[in-house]
């Protein structure tokens, strides 16, 4: 330890020195210690005054790394385009505004309008990611209402939240409570997808396997999917 001091001690400027304590080092601690020395030894003409004026510059220099840091563990909006969604049995997506709940039917001709179309927003993933699966928030077109994974009773269930301001989800932290709504979509097949949570993993929004129109739509595991249909079509549309 005292080697190692020694040999930092001799690279810094005249009237600062480097401890090196018995504490567990973290990676954020080496990479913030690694870019403050890079800094002070390029800024030759950075006058080292007191050791106020020196402690400031450390500090500054800490809260740009933290930031930087968080910036880039947040997903961020890529664009947004509309689409329809149907499941295996052609039935679509219908909003119950007096429950304010999904629910998957067949539709008639006539009844057509009553399909829900989406907002698609596609971000960019914080880290590299092990799968093709892309974050996308679903939000309800015409409205302020987005999808979201959030606990009911212990279970993922799906839920639709009114979102008043839309700014907040261009960027989100990927540790923050706002990746409820972000799901995971993994493209299976020719416009057949499956649409994972990103708060909850192996958790997929899906819809009953029986014709049923007071069943919602809502959340299963993959291992059930012999009961429930998860794989979802997500149909772009274009003007």
């Amino acid at each position: 330890m005292e080697f190692e001091s020694n040999s930092w001690s001799s690279k810094l400027p005249q009237g600062l020195d480097v401890e090196i304590s018995h504490h567990p080092i973290t990676l954020r601690c080496v990479a913030n210690l690694i870019i403050v020395m890079e800094r002070l030894n390029g800024g030759k003409g950075f006058a080292l005054g007191r050791d106020e004026s020196l402690l400031n510059f450390l500090l500054e220099s800490a809260v740009e790394v933290v930031l930087e840091f968080n910036q880039a563990a947040a997903f961020s909006s890529k664009g947004e385009y509309e689409c329809s969604v149907t499941d295996s049995e052609n039935k679509c997506w219908v909003l119950n505004e007096g429950s304010m709940e999904l629910h998957a039917m067949m539709l008639q001709g006539g009844s057509s309008y009553h399909k829900v179309h989406l907002n698609l927003s596609t971000y960019i993933t914080p880290v590299p990611s092990e799968t093709k699966a892309r974050p996308v928030a679903l939000g309800i077109k015409g409205s302020n209402l987005y999808l979201s994974c959030i606990t009911s009773e212990g279970t993922p269930t799906l839920h639709l939240e009114e979102v008043a301001d839309k700014e907040q989800l261009k960027s989100i932290n990927h540790e923050s409570d706002m990746v409820r709504f972000l799901f995971y979509k993994q493209d299976t097949g020719v416009d057949i997808s499956t649409l994972e949570s990103a708060h909850y993993r192996n958790w997929f929004i899906s819809t009953a396997l029986q014709q049923d129109n007071t069943k919602m739509v809502n959340m299963c595991q993959s291992i059930l999917y012999n009961s429930m249909l998860f794989f979802i079509f997500v149909e772009p549309l274009f003007n």
